[in-house]
């Protein structure tokens, strides 16, 4: 599991987040959202070490993280995809691959069949330019690049942002795989409610970073939530 408390986030003298707390359990996604500008991206930086939090406890498995920068954050198990993928646009498919290798012993330094069943369209481009794929093929890369480090939290940020309607199906049936299999926590920040609600087990809404509504997917009513995170 991972756990923050209290987390707090500055960019300079401005507060963007104010004493959130979330929990993401394995095997289940747990769904971050709300209208742009409310510190979504803000928390998964901060949860990934891409950014310094200003004050507040994470804990993975237990074992509570200081403010590691994002290498050592991806070591002890936390995959980031970012909003805009950011894969090397003039590496090729397999190389962008390999970029996670670094993280890993030698001897496990290949990319697993998994990847390939998952996103069959990284096999067929293996040797294309990152930059030559289109947007929904180089989120399914960003994607596979976080996997290969084999992580233990996998945090997406937007992942259907700008993307063709049957590779959104895609992405949602990768999501349910890796759910399923249970031995990965998932943080998914997402725009899109009815996507959202389908994977979701547990929800987080964000409003003026703050936390204004939190809880199990069970327990909250649908159209509460669906209005808690419209404009």
């Amino acid at each position: 599991m991972l756990e923050c408390q209290g987390l707090t986030l500055h960019y300079g003298g401005s507060q963007i987040l104010h004493g959130i707390d979330l929990q993401a359990r394995a095997g289940e996604v747990t769904c971050v959202m709300g209208t742009n500008g409310v510190g979504k991206t803000s928390l998964m930086k901060a949860l990934a070490g891409a950014h310094a939090r200003s004050d507040g406890t994470l804990r993975l498995d237990g074992e509570e993280l200081g403010r590691l920068p994002a290498q050592a954050m991806a070591r002890k198990g936390l995959g980031y995809v970012p909003q805009g993928r950011m894969i090397f646009p003039l590496l090729t498919v397999r190389e962008n691959l390999e970029t996670g290798f670094a993280l890993l012993p030698r001897t496990e330094r290949r990319v697993p069949d998994e990847i390939y069943e998952l996103f069959p369209v990284l096999r067929d481009m293996g040797h294309r330019r990152g930059g030559d794929l289109s947007g929904g093929q180089q989120q399914q890369l960003a994607i596979a690049r976080a996997m290969i480090t084999r992580p233990k939290v996998l945090l997406l940020d937007e992942p259907t942002e700008g993307i063709q309607p049957n590779i959104i199906q895609q992405i949602g049936r990768v999501i349910a795989l890796l759910k399923a299999r249970g031995d990965v926590a998932i943080v998914l920040v997402e725009q899109y409610f009815d996507f959202a609600y389908g994977l979701a087990d547990a929800f987080c809404v964000l409003k003026r970073g703050q936390v204004a509504l939190a809880g199990r997917k069970a327990d909250l009513d649908r159209e509460v939530l669906k209005q808690s995170v419209s404009v």
